[in-house]
């Protein structure tokens, strides 16, 4: 028998009765009371995140239903014959299938095969099957009948993390009990009692850092715990520090001081930080997802307290996050947020991420603090106010830090984003234009799809109707609906026609070659060649105008 000792704190502290459970009283109190009243439901079916105890509570209802002693005096620390087969999944009436490895119909046929002979020693025969979503349509349709009307001594018990995938049918004939994240507070008091268990020197901290990770799982904590107990040395105690860079994660207070620079627009300071922090091997969607976190809790803070932060703030983050975020417009928040979340998805398609979180941070300063040199500057502002006379002579002052100041007028706001968006308007006429402005923008995909796959019927203002071929890109029409908008700052609509339209300049640029290939072997030159060279062939023709632009 291994020794206990030698196992992960994960499964050496794996609950074995109700009373072990955290978190999950409600479900432990509804089924002691069924099997008490001996209203036992034909199946169970546990559903929750990843370790909240689904897999555990399947083997506790397996104990409960077959243990010597019976529930009330389940065995916990000296376990019977029954109990201890359940504990090592070697129990002959409990069968534990992965349905992740045996998913099909003749599965399930060999287990339905098998229930028709009754227990060996015990009450009840147990199928406990695991990530029960896995199996396949028929292999759910052949257990409906069993579910529904199995022998008396037959019982099944399923979990799975997926309960949207599992049938209607199946999850009707269940008795479901939704296991529910751990609380922050109750899962820091049970790894802070493993770790007095195991003599580790672990700081409240980075216990609470632990927690934070695992998401309310009591698995994900229990390795996090085991992993830092065996990352540093008995006598040396694991802190705050130690735990964020064994677990790729930093401190917290670093990016609330860098979100403070950000407002600052100190754009030296800002990329500093974020290098000393990528230096620390903290991966950038890791960093991406904390700064969403940091938004979010800059957004609602009045509304939160520490235990709701999921102990991602102490009281001193929790205060300067209160402290900074009165003097922040909620709109230049909600535009952090859109941002942050844009970043993320581009994090997928740039091969160096660090330089797309670092233009990232570029861009959000130039949100808060608008630079004279690009969008808004001084003399477009005292233009404007000597047109209207409704902006002060201060006003150049309150623009440059527009968003950041709560006071600022929503008018003056208005006026301004109207300026910059009509500056940066481009006019487009013609079919040909949009194509030089594709070049421009090198946009040499979505030019590509309008030389090649695309017929124009007709081109009007703000309006373009074409025909297109089987090889158009299917986002065509979306991609060009939102860059014409970013072009022109005006909304166009795209229609596809039944017309056949003109032909693509493509085939219009093929056809033209024809004509001059044709021309040219209809010249006194070529005929001369061709009657000295039998195998003589024409098969391009460049233009003087061609010739000079290359």
């Amino acid at each position: 028998m291994i020794n206990k000792n030698l196992k992960v704190l994960a499964l050496k502290y794996r609950p074995q009765t109700f009373d072990d459970l955290i978190g999950q009283e409600v479900v432990s109190e509804t089924i002691t009371n069924s099997i008490l009243a001996n209203k036992v439901p034909n199946a169970y079916l546990f559903t929750g995140i990843r370790g909240v105890g689904k897999t555990t509570t399947a083997r506790i209802v397996a104990k409960s239903l077959n243990c010597i002693n019976g529930i009330k005096n389940l065995c916990k620390e000296k376990l019977c014959v029954n109990c201890d087969a359940i504990s090592n999944s070697s129990h002959i009436d409990v069968l534990e299938m992965d349905a992740a490895s045996k998913t099909g119909v003749d599965d399930i046929r060999d287990l339905i095969e098998f229930s028709k002979y009754g227990p060996t020693s015990s009450k009840y025969k147990i199928f406990i099957i695991d990530e029960v979503h896995m199996l396949s349509k028929q292999a759910f349709n052949a257990l409906l009948k069993t579910l529904e009307e199995p022998p008396e001594y037959l019982k099944f018990i399923f979990a799975t993390t997926e309960i949207k995938k599992i049938p209607i049918t199946v999850v009707s004939r269940c008795q479901r009990f939704d296991l529910t994240r751990i609380k922050s507070s109750e899962l820091f008091e049970f790894i802070k009692k493993i770790k007095i268990k195991e003599n580790g020197k672990v700081s409240d901290d980075a216990l609470k850092l632990i927690v934070k990770i695992s998401e309310g799982s009591v698995r994900d904590a229990l390795s996090l715990l085991d992993r830092g107990l065996l990352s540093t040395d008995k006598d040396k105690e694991l802190n705050l520090n130690d735990a964020q860079k064994i677990f790729g994660h930093f401190d917290k207070s670093i990016l609330i001081d860098m979100f403070s620079l950000i407002l600052q627009g100190n754009e030296k300071k800002v990329i500093e930080l974020f290098r000393n922090i990528y230096d620390q091997g903290v991966e950038p969607k890791v960093f991406i997802n904390d700064f969403l976190e940091l938004i979010y809790y800059f957004k609602n803070i009045n509304s939160l307290t520490i235990e709701s932060t999921n102990f991602s703030l102490n009281d001193e983050e929790y205060l300067k996050i209160k402290e900074i975020s009165q003097n922040i417009d909620n709109e230049v928040l909600i535009l952090f947020w859109q941002f942050t979340i844009k970043t993320l998805d581009e994090l997928d398609i740039v091969s160096n991420q660090n330089l797309s979180i670092e233009m990232f941070l570029m861009r959000l300063m130039h949100i808060t603090t608008s630079n004279p040199k690009n969008d808004i500057n001084e003399k477009n502002i005292s233009s404007k106010s000597l047109e209207n006379n409704e902006i002060s002579s201060n006003s150049k002052n309150e623009a440059i830090d527009q968003i950041k100041s709560i006071t600022q007028e929503k008018k003056i706001k208005a006026e301004i984003l109207a300026e910059i968006k009509s500056e940066n308007r481009t006019s487009i006429s013609s079919f040909d234009e949009l194509l030089i402005v594709c070049t421009e923008n090198k946009e040499m995909k979505l030019k590509y799809e309008l030389e090649k796959n695309v017929n124009l019927v007709s081109f009007e203002k703000n309006r373009i109707e074409i025909s297109f071929n089987d090889r158009l890109d299917k986002n065509f029409v979306k991609d060009l609906s939102l860059k014409l908008f970013e072009w022109t700052g005006n909304r166009w609509i795209i229609t596809l026609s039944k017309s056949k339209g003109q032909i693509s300049i493509k085939e219009k640029e093929q056809n033209k070659k024809i004509e001059l290939i044709k021309e040219g072997k209809d010249s006194d030159l070529y005929k001369m060649l061709s009657e000295k060279f039998l195998d003589v062939d024409l098969v391009d023709v460049i233009s003087k105008n061609e010739k000079n632009k290359q």
